[in-house]
Protein backbone atom coordinates (compact mmCIF):
# COMPACT_ATOMS: atom_id res chain seq x y z
CA UNK A 1 0.00 0.00 0.00
CA UNK A 2 1.43 3.43 -1.34
CA UNK A 3 2.12 6.06 1.41
CA UNK A 4 2.74 10.00 1.32
CA UNK A 5 5.85 10.43 -0.06
CA UNK A 6 7.84 14.27 0.78
CA UNK A 7 9.91 15.69 -1.71
CA UNK A 8 11.63 18.30 -3.48
CA UNK A 9 9.71 20.38 -5.44
CA UNK A 10 9.94 23.58 -7.21
CA UNK A 11 6.59 25.98 -5.74
CA UNK A 12 5.97 29.24 -6.51
CA UNK A 13 4.16 31.60 -3.91
CA UNK A 14 2.82 34.21 -5.89
CA UNK A 15 2.29 35.34 -9.57
CA UNK A 16 5.62 36.13 -10.95
CA UNK A 17 7.63 35.21 -7.36
CA UNK A 18 10.77 33.08 -7.65
CA UNK A 19 10.50 29.39 -7.76
CA UNK A 20 11.46 28.05 -3.95
CA UNK A 21 12.77 24.55 -3.35
CA UNK A 22 10.42 23.12 -0.45
CA UNK A 23 9.64 20.11 0.74
CA UNK A 24 6.29 18.77 0.05
CA UNK A 25 4.24 16.05 0.97
CA UNK A 26 2.70 13.87 -1.90
CA UNK A 27 -0.10 11.45 -1.45
CA UNK A 28 -0.38 8.07 -2.60
CA UNK A 29 -2.27 7.80 -6.35
CA UNK A 30 -6.24 7.35 -6.23
CA UNK A 31 -8.40 5.45 -8.04
CA UNK A 32 -7.42 5.50 -11.65
CA UNK A 33 -4.06 7.83 -10.63
CA UNK A 34 0.02 6.99 -10.90
CA UNK A 35 2.48 8.30 -8.73
CA UNK A 36 5.16 9.17 -11.13
CA UNK A 37 9.35 9.67 -10.07
CA UNK A 38 10.09 12.63 -12.34
CA UNK A 39 13.55 11.96 -14.41
CA UNK A 40 13.48 15.15 -16.46
CA UNK A 41 10.99 17.94 -16.89
CA UNK A 42 11.42 20.94 -19.94
CA UNK A 43 10.27 24.45 -19.60
CA UNK A 44 7.66 25.65 -21.60
CA UNK A 45 6.60 28.56 -22.29
CA UNK A 46 3.04 28.02 -21.18
CA UNK A 47 4.67 28.01 -17.82
CA UNK A 48 5.97 30.91 -18.14
CA UNK A 49 2.55 32.64 -18.63
CA UNK A 50 0.50 31.12 -16.45
CA UNK A 51 3.23 31.57 -13.83
CA UNK A 52 3.20 35.34 -14.69
CA UNK A 53 -0.89 35.54 -14.74
CA UNK A 54 -1.78 37.88 -11.74
CA UNK A 55 -5.51 36.51 -12.34
CA UNK A 56 -5.12 33.39 -11.52
CA UNK A 57 -3.52 34.84 -8.23
CA UNK A 58 -6.09 32.44 -5.75
CA UNK A 59 -4.29 29.25 -7.45
CA UNK A 60 -0.82 29.48 -5.39
CA UNK A 61 1.13 28.33 -4.33
CA UNK A 62 1.41 26.34 -7.28
CA UNK A 63 3.44 24.04 -8.51
CA UNK A 64 4.53 24.51 -12.42
CA UNK A 65 5.69 21.89 -15.31
CA UNK A 66 3.78 19.51 -17.57
CA UNK A 67 6.43 18.29 -20.09
CA UNK A 68 8.38 15.39 -18.44
CA UNK A 69 9.20 11.74 -18.22
CA UNK A 70 9.64 9.60 -15.25
CA UNK A 71 9.02 6.52 -13.75
CA UNK A 72 5.71 4.66 -12.27
CA UNK A 73 6.28 4.50 -8.42
CA UNK A 74 3.12 3.64 -7.91
CA UNK A 75 -0.77 2.54 -9.14
CA UNK A 76 -3.97 3.19 -7.78
CA UNK A 77 -6.97 0.94 -7.95
CA UNK A 78 -8.13 0.14 -10.85
CA UNK A 79 -5.20 0.98 -13.08
CA UNK A 80 -4.64 -1.53 -15.54
CA UNK A 81 -2.22 -0.33 -18.13
CA UNK A 82 0.50 0.60 -15.91
CA UNK A 83 3.22 -1.12 -13.43
CA UNK A 84 5.62 -0.24 -11.23
CA UNK A 85 8.96 0.13 -13.25
CA UNK A 86 6.82 1.34 -15.88
CA UNK A 87 8.53 4.75 -17.82
CA UNK A 88 6.05 7.15 -19.35
CA UNK A 89 5.64 10.33 -20.87
CA UNK A 90 3.10 12.41 -18.50
CA UNK A 91 0.89 14.98 -21.00
CA UNK A 92 -0.99 17.95 -20.38
CA UNK A 93 -4.57 16.10 -21.62
CA UNK A 94 -5.69 12.95 -21.53
CA UNK A 95 -7.73 10.41 -24.13
CA UNK A 96 -10.13 8.27 -21.89
CA UNK A 97 -10.83 6.39 -25.52
CA UNK A 98 -14.70 6.14 -24.77
CA UNK A 99 -15.86 9.80 -24.53
CA UNK A 100 -18.02 11.59 -27.39
CA UNK A 101 -14.78 13.53 -28.65
CA UNK A 102 -12.49 11.05 -27.84
CA UNK A 103 -14.91 8.48 -30.04
CA UNK A 104 -15.37 11.33 -32.96
CA UNK A 105 -11.72 11.38 -34.71
CA UNK A 106 -12.78 15.06 -34.86
CA UNK A 107 -10.84 16.43 -31.70
CA UNK A 108 -8.53 15.33 -29.26
CA UNK A 109 -10.38 17.81 -26.12
CA UNK A 110 -11.54 14.30 -24.60
CA UNK A 111 -14.47 15.89 -22.45
CA UNK A 112 -13.76 13.79 -19.63
CA UNK A 113 -9.57 14.42 -19.22
CA UNK A 114 -9.44 18.13 -21.46
CA UNK A 115 -7.37 20.30 -19.95
CA UNK A 116 -7.37 21.44 -16.33
CA UNK A 117 -7.52 24.69 -15.16
CA UNK A 118 -8.39 24.98 -11.99
CA UNK A 119 -4.92 23.40 -10.01
CA UNK A 120 -6.67 20.52 -8.66
CA UNK A 121 -7.17 16.85 -10.01
CA UNK A 122 -9.41 15.61 -12.84
CA UNK A 123 -10.91 12.86 -10.74
CA UNK A 124 -11.88 14.04 -7.06
CA UNK A 125 -10.98 17.57 -7.59
CA UNK A 126 -8.85 18.04 -5.23
CA UNK A 127 -4.48 18.06 -4.95
CA UNK A 128 -2.15 15.83 -4.25
CA UNK A 129 0.22 18.23 -3.01
CA UNK A 130 0.47 20.00 0.78
CA UNK A 131 3.02 21.55 2.36
CA UNK A 132 2.47 21.52 6.41
CA UNK A 133 -1.02 20.54 5.79
CA UNK A 134 -2.01 24.00 3.38
CA UNK A 135 -2.50 22.32 -0.24
CA UNK A 136 -0.68 23.25 -2.74
CA UNK A 137 -1.92 23.52 -6.55
CA UNK A 138 -1.49 21.33 -9.83
CA UNK A 139 -0.63 23.09 -13.36
CA UNK A 140 -2.08 20.81 -16.05
CA UNK A 141 -3.15 18.33 -13.66
CA UNK A 142 0.80 17.24 -14.09
CA UNK A 143 2.95 19.49 -11.89
CA UNK A 144 6.34 18.33 -12.94
CA UNK A 145 8.73 20.34 -11.18
CA UNK A 146 8.94 18.19 -8.26
CA UNK A 147 10.45 14.77 -7.49
CA UNK A 148 7.81 13.13 -7.43
CA UNK A 149 3.94 13.51 -8.62
CA UNK A 150 0.52 12.09 -9.24
CA UNK A 151 -1.45 11.99 -12.36
CA UNK A 152 -4.42 10.75 -13.77
CA UNK A 153 -3.43 7.17 -15.74
CA UNK A 154 -5.38 8.22 -18.90
CA UNK A 155 -2.68 11.02 -19.10
CA UNK A 156 0.55 8.83 -19.56
CA UNK A 157 1.91 7.22 -22.59
CA UNK A 158 4.02 4.16 -21.85
CA UNK A 159 7.48 3.98 -23.28
CA UNK A 160 10.20 1.72 -23.77
CA UNK A 161 13.21 1.59 -21.79
CA UNK A 162 15.39 2.46 -24.23
CA UNK A 163 13.72 5.62 -25.05
CA UNK A 164 16.40 8.66 -23.94
CA UNK A 165 13.70 10.33 -20.46
CA UNK A 166 16.06 13.62 -20.86
CA UNK A 167 15.24 14.80 -24.64
CA UNK A 168 11.76 12.50 -25.08
CA UNK A 169 10.15 14.73 -22.34
CA UNK A 170 9.66 17.40 -25.39
CA UNK A 171 7.23 15.37 -27.00
CA UNK A 172 4.90 15.77 -24.20
CA UNK A 173 3.89 18.96 -25.36
CA UNK A 174 5.73 21.66 -27.14
CA UNK A 175 7.75 19.77 -29.53
CA UNK A 176 4.67 17.45 -30.24
CA UNK A 177 2.48 20.70 -30.14
CA UNK A 178 4.31 22.41 -32.98
CA UNK A 179 4.69 19.27 -35.78
CA UNK A 180 0.90 18.52 -35.27
CA UNK A 181 0.37 22.50 -35.95
CA UNK A 182 1.84 21.90 -39.41
CA UNK A 183 0.60 18.32 -40.20
CA UNK A 184 -2.22 17.94 -38.58
CA UNK A 185 -4.12 21.76 -37.94
CA UNK A 186 -2.71 23.42 -41.00
CA UNK A 187 -1.77 20.60 -43.08
CA UNK A 188 0.87 22.35 -44.94
CA UNK A 189 1.25 21.79 -48.61
CA UNK A 190 4.16 21.18 -50.83
CA UNK A 191 5.70 24.35 -52.14
CA UNK A 192 4.04 26.57 -50.29
CA UNK A 193 5.00 29.63 -47.82
CA UNK A 194 5.28 29.53 -44.28
CA UNK A 195 5.58 32.41 -41.61
CA UNK A 196 6.69 31.49 -37.83
CA UNK A 197 5.82 33.75 -34.91
CA UNK A 198 8.12 32.58 -31.82
CA UNK A 199 10.23 29.72 -34.04
CA UNK A 200 9.70 26.69 -32.53
CA UNK A 201 9.29 22.50 -33.90
CA UNK A 202 6.47 24.73 -36.42
CA UNK A 203 9.54 25.11 -38.76
CA UNK A 204 10.84 21.22 -38.78
CA UNK A 205 6.70 20.24 -39.40
CA UNK A 206 7.19 23.25 -42.71
CA UNK A 207 10.14 21.96 -43.82
CA UNK A 208 9.56 17.68 -43.78
CA UNK A 209 6.14 18.47 -45.63
CA UNK A 210 8.10 20.54 -48.49
CA UNK A 211 7.15 24.33 -48.00
CA UNK A 212 9.72 26.20 -50.10
CA UNK A 213 10.12 29.35 -47.82
CA UNK A 214 10.02 29.39 -44.37
CA UNK A 215 9.88 32.67 -42.46
CA UNK A 216 10.92 32.93 -38.80
CA UNK A 217 10.31 35.95 -36.51
CA UNK A 218 12.00 36.93 -33.73
CA UNK A 219 13.45 39.36 -31.64
CA UNK A 220 16.34 37.12 -30.75
CA UNK A 221 19.04 37.14 -33.50
CA UNK A 222 20.64 34.51 -31.66
CA UNK A 223 17.93 32.19 -32.72
CA UNK A 224 18.78 32.24 -36.52
CA UNK A 225 21.56 29.98 -36.58
CA UNK A 226 19.98 27.27 -34.82
CA UNK A 227 16.39 27.72 -36.59
CA UNK A 228 18.24 26.92 -39.83
CA UNK A 229 18.87 23.74 -39.26
CA UNK A 230 14.96 22.83 -38.00
CA UNK A 231 13.79 24.25 -41.82
CA UNK A 232 13.72 28.29 -41.38
CA UNK A 233 15.10 29.66 -44.33
CA UNK A 234 14.30 33.61 -43.49
CA UNK A 235 14.89 35.21 -40.76
CA UNK A 236 12.91 38.62 -39.60
CA UNK A 237 13.54 40.33 -36.43
CA UNK A 238 10.67 43.26 -36.02
CA UNK A 239 13.24 45.24 -33.85
CA UNK A 240 15.07 46.03 -37.18
CA UNK A 241 12.00 46.77 -39.87
CA UNK A 242 10.94 50.55 -39.95
CA UNK A 243 7.38 49.31 -41.62
CA UNK A 244 5.04 46.98 -40.30
CA UNK A 245 6.34 43.22 -39.83
CA UNK A 246 3.44 42.04 -41.58
CA UNK A 247 4.12 44.36 -44.29
CA UNK A 248 7.40 42.85 -45.02
CA UNK A 249 6.03 39.74 -44.95
CA UNK A 250 3.61 40.14 -47.72
CA UNK A 251 6.26 41.78 -49.56
CA UNK A 252 8.82 38.72 -49.63
CA UNK A 253 5.86 36.28 -50.21
CA UNK A 254 4.45 38.35 -52.75
CA UNK A 255 0.95 39.21 -51.44
CA UNK A 256 0.94 37.14 -47.94
CA UNK A 257 2.32 33.56 -46.76
CA UNK A 258 0.03 30.60 -47.38
CA UNK A 259 -0.15 29.95 -43.70
CA UNK A 260 1.21 31.58 -40.19
CA UNK A 261 1.61 30.36 -36.80
CA UNK A 262 1.27 32.41 -33.52
CA UNK A 263 3.76 30.54 -31.28
CA UNK A 264 4.59 33.37 -29.04
CA UNK A 265 1.00 33.40 -26.66
CA UNK A 266 0.48 37.03 -27.53
CA UNK A 267 -3.46 36.96 -28.47
CA UNK A 268 -2.56 40.70 -30.23
CA UNK A 269 0.31 38.83 -32.39
CA UNK A 270 -2.92 36.17 -33.56
CA UNK A 271 -4.54 40.21 -35.91
CA UNK A 272 -0.45 40.68 -36.97
CA UNK A 273 -0.24 36.66 -38.09
CA UNK A 274 -3.77 36.80 -40.07
CA UNK A 275 -2.42 39.97 -41.60
CA UNK A 276 0.49 38.38 -42.66
CA UNK A 277 -1.19 35.42 -45.03
CA UNK A 278 -2.18 35.64 -48.25
CA UNK A 279 -6.20 37.11 -48.59
CA UNK A 280 -7.61 34.74 -50.62
CA UNK A 281 -6.79 31.17 -48.90
CA UNK A 282 -4.22 32.33 -45.86
CA UNK A 283 -3.95 30.32 -42.58
CA UNK A 284 -3.08 31.15 -39.25
CA UNK A 285 -2.77 28.84 -36.50
CA UNK A 286 -2.34 29.93 -32.76
CA UNK A 287 -0.69 27.49 -30.67
CA UNK A 288 0.54 30.00 -27.83
CA UNK A 289 -0.90 30.48 -24.36
CA UNK A 290 -1.78 33.77 -23.54
CA UNK A 291 -0.60 35.38 -20.08
CA UNK A 292 -2.86 38.40 -20.50
CA UNK A 293 -5.97 39.49 -22.66
CA UNK A 294 -7.64 35.88 -24.19
CA UNK A 295 -9.65 38.02 -26.80
CA UNK A 296 -8.25 37.65 -30.44
CA UNK A 297 -8.93 40.91 -32.39
CA UNK A 298 -9.68 41.35 -36.30
CA UNK A 299 -11.45 42.99 -38.76
CA UNK A 300 -13.91 41.21 -40.31
CA UNK A 301 -13.21 41.93 -43.92
CA UNK A 302 -9.52 39.31 -43.31
CA UNK A 303 -11.83 36.30 -42.68
CA UNK A 304 -14.89 37.59 -45.75
CA UNK A 305 -11.68 37.67 -48.16
CA UNK A 306 -11.50 33.90 -47.33
CA UNK A 307 -9.06 33.95 -44.36
CA UNK A 308 -8.63 31.26 -41.92
CA UNK A 309 -8.18 31.73 -38.57
CA UNK A 310 -7.69 28.08 -36.60
CA UNK A 311 -6.66 27.43 -32.74
CA UNK A 312 -4.18 24.21 -32.01
CA UNK A 313 -4.05 22.50 -28.93
CA UNK A 314 -1.18 19.88 -28.81
CA UNK A 315 -1.25 19.77 -32.57
CA UNK A 316 -4.11 17.85 -32.95
CA UNK A 317 -2.43 14.70 -31.19
CA UNK A 318 -4.86 12.37 -29.28
CA UNK A 319 -2.09 11.28 -27.02
CA UNK A 320 -2.12 7.63 -26.07
CA UNK A 321 -3.01 7.01 -29.77
CA UNK A 322 -1.06 9.45 -31.55
CA UNK A 323 2.50 9.79 -29.31
CA UNK A 324 3.49 6.44 -30.00
CA UNK A 325 3.81 7.19 -33.52
CA UNK A 326 5.73 10.35 -32.80
CA UNK A 327 8.22 8.91 -30.20
CA UNK A 328 9.03 5.77 -33.21
CA UNK A 329 9.86 8.51 -35.56
CA UNK A 330 12.44 10.17 -33.17
CA UNK A 331 13.95 6.37 -32.98
CA UNK A 332 14.07 6.36 -36.77
CA UNK A 333 15.56 9.99 -37.04
CA UNK A 334 12.47 11.11 -38.75
CA UNK A 335 12.06 13.95 -36.43
CA UNK A 336 14.92 16.04 -34.50
CA UNK A 337 14.19 16.96 -30.83
CA UNK A 338 17.64 16.76 -29.13
CA UNK A 339 19.41 19.89 -30.88
CA UNK A 340 15.97 22.18 -29.17
CA UNK A 341 17.54 21.43 -26.34
CA UNK A 342 20.11 24.33 -25.41
CA UNK A 343 20.62 23.74 -21.56
CA UNK A 344 20.58 21.19 -19.44
CA UNK A 345 20.28 22.18 -15.37
CA UNK A 346 19.59 20.70 -12.05
CA UNK A 347 16.41 21.33 -10.48
CA UNK A 348 17.93 23.71 -8.18
CA UNK A 349 18.71 26.23 -10.83
CA UNK A 350 14.58 26.21 -12.30
CA UNK A 351 14.97 29.96 -11.95
CA UNK A 352 17.55 30.20 -14.21
CA UNK A 353 15.58 27.81 -16.45
CA UNK A 354 12.64 30.84 -16.18
CA UNK A 355 15.10 33.70 -16.32
CA UNK A 356 16.54 31.91 -19.97
CA UNK A 357 13.40 31.98 -21.80
CA UNK A 358 11.76 35.25 -20.09
CA UNK A 359 14.56 36.74 -21.79
CA UNK A 360 14.74 34.50 -25.39
CA UNK A 361 17.65 33.18 -24.55
CA UNK A 362 17.08 29.31 -25.06
CA UNK A 363 14.96 27.19 -26.88
CA UNK A 364 14.05 24.34 -23.97
CA UNK A 365 15.71 24.02 -21.01
CA UNK A 366 15.61 20.26 -19.64
CA UNK A 367 15.15 20.40 -15.66
CA UNK A 368 17.00 17.34 -14.53
CA UNK A 369 16.13 15.45 -11.02
CA UNK A 370 18.58 14.67 -8.26
CA UNK A 371 19.42 11.03 -8.36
Amino acid sequence: MASVITCDAAVAWGPGELLVLEKVEVDPPMAMEIRVKIICTSLCRSDINQWENKAQSSLFPRIFGHEASGIVESVGEGVTEFDVGDHVLTVFIGECTACKHCLSGKSNMCQVLGLERRGVMHGDQKTRFSIKGKPVFHYCAVSSFSEYTVVHSGCAVKLDHDVPMDRICLLSCGAAAGLGAAWNVANISEGSSVVIYGLGTVAQGAKLRGASLVIGVDINPEKYEKAKAFGITEFINPSDCDEPIQQVIKRLTDGGADYSFECIGDTKMVSTALQSCCDAWGMTVTLGVPKGNPEVSAHYGMLLSGKTLKGSLFGGWKPKSDLPLLVAKYLNKDIEIDNLVTHDLPLKDINTAFELMKKGKCLRCVIHMPK
